[in-house]
C-alpha cells in the first residue's frame, strides 16, 4: 500500500433529537396533563488509535465521517435514543489538527487511544419539563442543537526508537532488511525507497526495538529538495538516530566526509531539535574494501568531523558487525529507559 502520511477530513457529530409536545388522553382522566419526552442526544465522532495501521491511506477517497443524530422525544414521557457515535481508526502517532484554526486538537501515540473530534448536539426538551404550578399545560418544547461540524488535517509521525539517517544507496534498506523482517525495496538506484519502512528489531528473549527507514535524502532536503523532507518530521519522535555512510560510494561527490557533512547541515537547517539528537556514526560496505583501506577511509573521515560518539564499521549486505550494533542499540535504549 502507498505511504500516506497527511490527509484532511470532514466530521460531523450528530444532532440532538427534538423534544416532544405531547398530552396524556385517556378514559377517564379529564386532566392528563403534559407528557413529551426529551429528546436524545446526538452521537460523537472519535478517533481511535490502531497498531495495526501504519498509513492515512484510507482517508485519500473516503473524507467524509457522520455520526448518527439522535431520535426525537415522544409522548409518555418517553426519552428518545442517543445517535450512535462513530469511531475513525487511525495509526498510532497520528497528530490532528483544525484545519480551521491550525489548532492541535491531539496526538494519539497509545494504541487504543481514543480522542474526540466532533461533540454530537444537545436534546432537546419535551413540554413535561416546562410544568410548573402557573403553567399546568405547557405547549412549548426545545429543538435539539446541531452536532458539531470539523474539517480535519491529519499527520502520521511514524513511531520508532531508532531512525536511519543516510543519503540514497547509503545502504539503510539493506541494513533493516537484515536485521529485522522488513522487505523494503532494495536496487542500486537512488530513492528505491519512496515511504518509510518499520522493521522490529528482536534481541534475545522479550526484548525488541522498532528501527525505521527513511527516504534518504540529498542536499538541499531542507529547502524542499528530494523526497526526504517530508519524512524528516518522522526522525523527530525517534530517540536514536543512526547517520549511514556509504565507504566505498559510485559517486564521487557522496565520499564519505562530504557526504556526511551534506547531511549534517540539513539536519540543522530542518531543526535544531533534530540535529541535537543522539546520533551514532555507522560506515557502512566495508566488504567492498580491504582491512587496510577501511581503517585508512575510516581514520581520515573521523579526523576531519572531529567526531566524539559512537563509531560503527558494518557491511549491511553481509550482515558484518550488524549484530554488535543492535545489541549495542538495545544497551543503549534499556539505559535510557531507565534514567
Amino acid at each position: 500500500m502507498k505511504f500516506v502520511d497527511e490527509a484532511r477530513i470532514d466530521v460531523t457529530a450528530g444532532n440532538g433529537g427534538n423534544g416532544c409536545t405531547s398530552f396524556r388522553r385517556e378514559k377517564y382522566v379529564e386532566f392528563g396533563g403534559p407528557d413529551g419526552g426529551d429528546g436524545g442526544d446526538g452521537g460523537d465522532v472519535y478517533l481511535v488509535a490502531d497498531r495495526n495501521l501504519n498509513t492515512l491511506a484510507d482517508f485519500r477517497h473516503s473524507t467524509l465521517y457522520r455520526a448518527a443524530n439522535g431520535k426525537k422525544g415522544r409522548g409518555r414521557n418517553m426519552t428518545g435514543a442517543g445517535g450512535d457515535d462513530t469511531e475513525i481508526n487511525v495509526p498510532v502517532g497520528t497528530l490532528v489538527y483544525d484545519a480551521d484554526t491550525r489548532e492541535l486538537i491531539g496526538d494519539l501515540t497509545e494504541p487504543g487511544q481514543k480522542l474526540m473530534v466532533a461533540k454530537g448536539g444537545y436534546h432537546g426538551i419535551g413540554n413535561t419539563r416546562f410544568k410548573s404550578s402557573v403553567n399546568r399545560t405547557p405547549r412549548q418544547h426545545t429543538d435539539g442543537t446541531p452536532g458539531e461540524h470539523r474539517t480535519l488535517n491529519m499527520e502520521l509521525k511514524l513511531l520508532a526508537d531508532v531512525g536511519l539517517l543516510g543519503l540514497p544507496n547509503a545502504g539503510k534498506s539493506t541494513l533493516i532488511s537484515s536485521v529485522s523482517s522488513a522487505r523494503p525495496k532494495i536496487a542500486d538506484y537512488p530513492f528505491t525507497t519512496l515511504y518509510p519502512n518499520l522493521g522490529v528489531v528482536n534481541i534475545g528473549t522479550h526484548k525488541s526495538f522498532v528501527i525505521a527507514d527513511i527516504p534518504g535524502l540529498i542536499e538541499g532536503a531542507a529547502e524542499g529538495a528530494g523526497l526526504g523532507i517530508q519524512f524528516l518530521k518522522h526522525l523527530s519522535r525517534t530517540g536514536l538516530l543512526l547517520h549511514l555512510v556509504d565507504l566505498s560510494p559510485a559517486d564521487i561527490t557522496h565520499e564519505p566526509y562530504a557526504a556526511f557533512t551534506a547531511l549534517s547541515h540539513e539536519l540543522e537547517k530542518y531543526s535544531d531539535e533534530l540535529a541535537g539528537k543522539p546520533r551514532w556514526l555507522v560506515l557502512n560496505k566495508s566488504d567492498l574494501l580491504s582491512e587496510e583501506d577501511v581503517a585508512q577511509v575510516r581514520s581520515e573521515l573521523l579526523e576531519k568531523i572531529d567526531w566524539q560518539g559512537p563509531v560503527y564499521t558494518i557491511s549491511a549486505v553481509a550482515q558484518k558487525g550488524t549484530d554488535k550494533l543492535m545489541q549495542d542499540i538495545m544497551q543503549y535504549l534499556d539505559d535510557k529507559r531507565d534514567e
